[in-house]
């Protein structure tokens, strides 16, 4: 699994592209902010011959989310500030994925800093792409279950939240209202609760 930022969309080598693909004949940064955020010009050919020569391009490091439940049945959430939230949301653990590792090894990494969990049994509910149009990284979605504390938090995100217990009716009636205000916390959360039926039917 990935870990540095995508460095472009697929199909976008000199090959020629596979019917109905897009492919990157030129590709330009136009801006270079931070490791969190650079932004690319792409000259892109469309399958009928045309060519777009101004393709907003969006390089974010990928990331992970992960529902944690413990062995009480309970869910590990937080209710936290987000900039894009001033309301305030309930968020799943969560981080960007740092060179060099897996997805699950992000996963377990951010899951023991932000909670001081340790999970015995992870299942991957999917990765998807942020914008499937303009990038901007893969979003990789976890299941945690038997989270136990292990250690004190040692998370330095600089949003202020509080870590929430929430029974399996809580957290879908929370999902149900919108409380999980970001697309990728309440996906998460969905997939989640889907697997677990799964497993139970």
């Amino acid at each position: 699994m990935p870990a540095e930022p995508h460095p472009g969309p697929p199909g976008s080598s000199a090959a020629d592209p596979a019917p109905g693909q897009w492919k990157t004949l030129e590709r330009r940064t136009i801006l270079q902010h931070s490791k969190y955020l650079a932004v690319e010009n792409h000259t892109v050919l469309l399958p009928d011959g045309q060519v777009i020569p101004d393709w907003p391009w969006v390089i974010t490091p990928d990331y992970v989310n992960i529902v944690a439940l413990n062995p009480q049945g309970e869910f590990i959430c937080f209710r936290q500030m987000k900039y894009a939230v001033p309301q305030g949301t309930l968020a799943p653990a969560g981080g960007y994925i740092e060179p060099g590792e897996s997805a699950l090894q992000a996963a377990q990494r951010e899951l023991l800093e932000e909670t001081g969990c340790q999970a015995s049994d992870w299942s991957l509910l999917g990765s998807f792409a942020v914008d499937a149009n303009r990038g901007a990284g893969t979003a990789y979605l976890f299941l945690a279950q038997g989270a136990q504390k292990i250690a004190e938090r040692t998370s330095d995100d600089l949003e202020e939240q509080q870590l929430v217990l929430l029974s399996h009716d809580e957290i879908t009636a929370a999902l149900k209202r919108g409380e999980f205000r970001f697309l990728s916390g309440a996906a998460a959360v969905a997939l989640a609760l889907q697997y677990l039926r799964d497993q139970e039917g």
